[in-house]
């Protein structure tokens, strides 16, 4: 690992397509001095699914809220499109999503279609545009027949999946989503994980923070390990992920398991 304040590489999987989001050489120092994050570098193209995983107070969800502008980096730099995001926080906002790991805390909407309206109409778009997303959105995550339910009766797994529609209907390239698991039983993460897939098939752009890889690991293009505030490591999934255990995360036992077989899926 390079010393702190030595310039490092932006990383970045070699795939086609243009990096559109990259966090560039980003330490973030709390107040009380001490290092949340620590010269992290990292890029992200739009149509691939990647993990950040780490356990906790590995810096994670720190780094998450920097790639959608809900926190500064006391040194570094986030880009979008190749420029800071201070720079046009708007196209921040239709360009990158975030699902926040409390659903609850981002649903504003009386109903459900009201939730999905929310964003599109803060676009200022136009009323058929509007009917369009929500509609679109309804049917790629089974909520047409809720939109006129209030949120506050819905399931766990029906909240996770209306926050993400609530995200989905602004469109953007990179959906990031921290922890969507955390609370749900097993039928709610079923739910929200055939919604990734979805996503991934669509060629949606996820960013997905989680410490539980074998609920989701054989759907990632990428996995990015966090520890103690760095990046430690960075690669194709299936190569990285035999390494997960060296950094407090629970051990994949591969000889037993193939890749593939890390899901939660049916």
């Amino acid at each position: 690992m390079s010393p702190e304040g030595e310039k490092q590489p932006v990383a970045a999987d070699d795939s086609g397509g243009g990096i559109l989001l990259a966090a560039e050489n980003v330490s973030h120092r709390f107040p009380g001095g001490a290092l949340g994050l620590e010269n992290v570098s990292a890029a992200f193209r739009p149509a691939r699914f990647v993990i950040i995983a780490g356990r906790n107070g590995s810096g994670k969800t720190l780094l998450a809220r920097h790639l959608v502008g809900l926190a500064s980096p006391s040194s570094g730099r986030i880009l979008l499109g190749g420029k800071p995001i201070r720079k046009d926080t708007r196209l921040l906002r239709r360009k990158i999503g975030l699902v926040f790991q409390d659903a609850d805390c981002q649903l504003v909407g009386q109903s459900v279609e009201e939730e999905l309206r929310f964003g599109p109409e803060n676009l200022c778009l136009p009323e058929e545009e509007i009917q369009k997303r929500v509609s679109g959105v309804s049917r790629l995550l089974g909520l047409e027949s809720l939109k006129n339910v209030p949120p506050s009766r819905l399931s766990g797994g029906e909240k996770r999946r209306l926050a993400i529609g609530g995200v989905l209907a602004m469109e953007p390239e990179i959906l990031v989503l921290d922890e969507p698991f955390a609370n749900l039983d097993y039928p709610g993460v079923v739910e929200v994980l055939k919604v990734l897939t979805e996503l991934k098939n669509s060629k949606r752009g996820v960013i997905l923070i989680t410490h539980e890889l074998e609920k989701t690991l054989a759907h990632a293009d990428r996995l990015i390990i966090m520890d103690r505030g760095r990046i430690a490591e960075d690669g194709p999934a299936r190569e990285t992920a035999p390494l997960a255990g060296k950094y407090g995360l629970h051990p994949l036992d591969f000889a037993s398991r193939s890749f593939g077989e890390y899901t939660w899926l049916p």
